[in-house]
């Protein structure tokens, strides 16, 4: 029998049960669209840090190793490293050193966190992130140094509820005015809060303790070659301070996210563990409530073999209806989750890609196979006589 007609066998027996099919297809659906969902959340975010790091930030960054691997270290890093980094700066081609202190106030409410970054009031928020541009007000200026005043990113003034004047509240210690808004142009400046240094050190009791030190080239091609050589210093290196290339960022990032795809991918598999075992019991019920219907293509001359690629067929065909609405349920997932962050940050948190796609539909297809492989054996094995005895 050709293929298609035995898929269309294989749909009307999945036909003569309508309800029990949707709701195991439902089951399935759900499972398989979390997993998607979770795995979407990696793509998206690796779109962001690709496209923002790729373009902004220090062509080096120096911080302690405990911290090294984050965006925003913590702030316990010994500031008298900046002054041996001016020091070799001449023989390493090291053009500008930003000294850092950022830190972030999580809550409860995504809306009302923060990131403080905190950088010298002479070197300004271009010292890092380069084209931001004042939508209200003005950018940080040399006469800012010591002051508690602060520039937000358009988002970040959005979600806190502050314009010009206004006080930022940093900790219960301290507090700064608002002197600037950024226009909307980078997911990151956007949810950042950009004060002078010694407002966010002083406001989080930390003394003159730095987040990182960032460093720019005169060639940026040689940030490799300076990253070598600062980690043979002993007053670098030596000290067990990390040395990261915007590449290292960004690659430290994808681990992360790596790591977390794949907590993503064990979670759902429980799941998905159990959406094969309701396909296996749906055909499991269906083979023995059919009992006399293979009895019967036995005795006209059916062979085993087909009974059982009939069966398997069904399986096939009951996850694949899973995997599609799956991934419906992904998509409706995602879109959703972009609203929020697109209106929480500025840029989209979730991607469906094709190759995620590829993926829910293999899933679904090796499920359904897997699935399929004990019920048509046991229907394999009905005989003219099982059916007999269901008379």
């Amino acid at each position: 029998m050709r293929t298609v007609d035995l898929l269309r066998l294989a749909g009307l027996g999945l036909l003569r049960r309508p309800v029990r099919t949707v709701l195991t297809a439902l089951g399935l659906a759900v499972a398989l669209g979390g997993m998607l969902i979770f795995l979407s959340l990696g793509e998206g975010l690796r779109d962001v840090f690709a496209a923002e790091l790729g373009t902004v930030g220090p062509d080096l960054q120096v911080a302690s190793t405990r911290a090294g691997e984050t965006l925003l270290p913590h702030m316990d890093m010994n500031p008298a490293v900046v002054e041996t980094l001016k020091k070799l700066s001449p023989t390493l081609g090291i053009t500008a050193l930003t000294p850092v202190a950022a830190t972030i106030r999580q809550s409860l409410d995504p809306a009302q966190s923060a990131v403080f970054y905190g950088l010298p009031a002479d070197s300004g928020i271009d010292a890092m992130f380069t084209g931001v541009r004042p939508a209200q007000g003005r950018l940080l200026d040399p006469g800012d140094a010591g002051k508690n005043v602060a520039v937000l990113g358009a988002k970040a003034a959005q979600n806190l509820g502050l314009g010009l004047g206004d006080p930022l509240e940093l900790t219960r210690r301290g507090s700064a005015r608002v002197v600037g808004i950024l226009q909307p142009e980078s997911a990151l400046t956007d949810t950042f809060a950009f004060l002078p240094i010694e407002a966010v050190q002083r406001a989080f009791g930390v003394g003159n303790n730095l987040s990182l030190v960032a460093l720019r080239l005169k060639n940026p091609a040689d940030a490799d070659r300076v990253a070598a050589a600062l980690a043979k210093q002993p007053q670098v290196g030596g000290l067990g301070l990390k040395i990261s290339t915007r590449a290292d960022v960004v690659g430290n990032i994808g681990k992360v996210l790596n790591s977390a795809d794949i907590l993503s991918v064990c979670l759902s598999a429980i799941a998905l563990i159990v959406g094969g075992l309701a396909v296996v019991n749906t055909v499991l019920m269906g083979v023995y409530e059919r009992t006399r219907e293979f009895g019967t293509l036995r005795a006209i001359g059916a062979r085993p073999a087909f009974v059982r690629r009939l069966v398997l067929s069904e399986t096939v065909l009951l996850s694949v209806l899973g995997g599609v609405m799956g991934l419906g349920l992904a998509g409706l997932g995602v879109r959703g989750i972009n609203v929020y962050t697109q209106n929480l940050a500025g840029f989209n948190g979730a991607a469906l890609t094709p190759r995620l796609i590829l993926v829910g539909l293999g899933v679904a297809l090796a499920l359904g196979l897997l699935a399929g492989l004990w019920p048509a054996r046991s229907a394999g094995r009905v005989t003219v006589v099982d059916a007999l005895g269901r008379l």
